[in-house]
């Protein structure tokens, strides 16, 4: 099984990674690693007929099966992967995971070699002459791909392209008059609306489960620009790339990644919003490529001690905080500390909505932004330039405190101004109090505080002296910025 450790990057994501990991959903394994645990899949609870429960009737999910069974298919792939020689009855590990450096020094340092690997998945068929949809995680790697339909035929298919960033694939095979499923709309999904999701878990092909939707637009601590579609349905390694269907019989998302301790199924799964999907699709079927359009800032999560920070009169919107040297927002005349309240008129109620609606556009488009700044709101057109990753900042969540700041700050030396691209700010080098139980952490250097540049030590404690009960703090750390919301008290 292949599993992708997310790194935190949303605060509003902080819990969720607390308590689990989030792992995509293909299933790979090297063909001689022995003492591997056969897994047995939960049973599932049948579903048939509408049942009457205190005046309330189940969905009919046969039907939806029966109509769109065929146009899931079970993908398998073949690729290598490196291996030290001598290893091949030793435990297999990601490359990344360090029990590989200690297996590799016990064996003696042996030259690397190639051991095949193989991996499994799902997809599902868009179009009669034989284009498919999957995750781009399920055919990472791979040499040859594997389609097998419910009727035993097996094609080799071609790799149109694929997403990395979206998770989404496009594969082809030479067959005509295939069935294929039907296409819906993600934008009409609500929250406890019944979906059901076929696919191939653990191998077990065709295989169907159902649940609820327990939430839209979820963001993911990846930093990602999917806003995901998360439900209760139960999915497991194998799954992925497979269909999530609505009630109408309609495709509504690709199923992607589960959150798990353990490696499967613990309740929280996660697809990937058809809408996104197929616009993704037409791209890489056209060009083979995707193009995105970006705003080049950093951005992060308003709280409500940075709504009151910033005179904002409740949390929402994404707030500003580093802006890309030269980029198309710092040459529209964007701030940090700006809150970016609605762009083309959809109002951005979470930090995470954002790099994805700005993503979606096209190079060239202007992106009309209103931005909460000093107190008052105002309009700043940008161009939308060219994709390169939106930065997502995350700050662990602010405990409520007595007290000033507890800082003990120093200017910066003249070797850290050259270093540094900051006219001014102040070096943390001790923290206590409210500051400390903030996340403000000693090396951080404070750039503004409540959005006024910081030029000096007395002019910091000027600032926090004569503020309320609560500041937004703007901080540099390694190549990061983030505002720190403070309970002064």
């Amino acid at each position: 099984m292949r599993t992708n450790a997310l790194k935190l990057s949303v605060a509003a994501a902080a819990v969720a990674a607390a308590v689990g990991g989030a792992y995509s959903l293909g299933y790979a394994h090297a063909p001689s690693s022995p003492g591997a645990a056969a897994v047995q899949p939960a049973a599932a609870q049948p579903v048939s007929g509408a049942v009457s429960t205190a005046g309330t009737a189940l969905p009919d999910m046969s039907a939806i099966v029966a109509r769109n069974g065929a146009a899931v298919v079970n993908i398998s792939i073949t690729g290598t992967r490196k291996t030290a020689a001598g290893m091949e009855g030793m435990p297999q590990f990601d490359e990344d995971n360090p029990l590989n450096e200690f297996f590799r020094r016990y064996r003696g340092g042996q030259p690397q070699g190639e051991a095949p690997v193989r991996g499994m998945g799902s997809g599902f068929i868009v179009s009669a002459d034989g284009t498919i949809l999957t995750n781009a995680h399920v055919v990472e790697g791979a040499s040859e791909v594997t389609v097998k339909l419910t009727d035993k035929r097996e094609f080799k298919a071609k790799v149109l392209g694929a997403d990395k960033t979206t998770d989404v694939a496009v594969l082809k095979i030479d067959a005509k008059d295939l069935p294929t499923v039907k296409i819906g709309s993600s934008a009409q999904t609500r929250v406890g609306d019944w979906v059901l999701a076929i696919g191939s878990p653990f191998g077990f092909e065709n295989s169907a489960s159902a649940g609820i939707v327990s939430a839209n637009s979820r963001n993911l601590p990846d930093g990602s620009y999917v806003p995901f579609i998360q439900t209760d349905v139960a999915v497991n390694p194998g799954n992925s790339g497979g269909p999530l269907f609505n009630m109408a019989g309609e495709v509504i998302g690709i199923n992607s990644q589960i959150y798990s301790r353990s490696g499967g199924y613990q309740g929280l799964s996660f697809a990937i919003p058809i809408d996104l999907a197929m616009r993704i699709e037409q791209q890489l079927v056209a060009t083979g490529k995707v193009q995105r359009g970006r705003l080049g800032i950093s951005i992060q999560e308003v709280n409500q001690t940075l709504a009151d920070a910033f005179g904002l009169k409740k949390p929402g919107g994404a707030l500003v905080g580093q802006i890309e040297k030269d980029g198309p927002a710092a040459k529209a005349g964007l701030e940090p500390g700006d809150v970016i309240l609605s762009i083309n008129g959809k109002d951005i109620t979470a930090s995470g909505e954002l790099p994805a609606i700005v993503s979606a556009m096209t190079p060239g488009e202007t992106a009309k932004l209103q931005v909460w700044r000093s107190g008052a709101a105002r309009q700043i057109d940008v161009p939308v330039g060219q994709f390169q990753d939106e930065k997502v900042a995350s700050a662990e969540a602010p405990q409520a405190a007595k007290g000033r700041l507890g800082v003990v700050v120093r200017p910066l030396t003249p070797e850290e101004q050259r270093r540094s691209d900051n006219a001014g700010g102040v070096v943390v080098q001790d923290v206590a109090g409210a500051a400390a139980k903030a996340g403000i952490k000693a090396g951080d250097v404070v750039l503004s505080v409540n959005g006024e540049r910081i030029t000096g030590t007395e002019q910091l404690r000027d600032l926090v002296n004569k503020a309320g009960k609560r500041i937004a703090v703007l901080v540099e750390r390694g190549n990061s910025r983030i505002f720190i919301p403070v309970e002064l008290g």
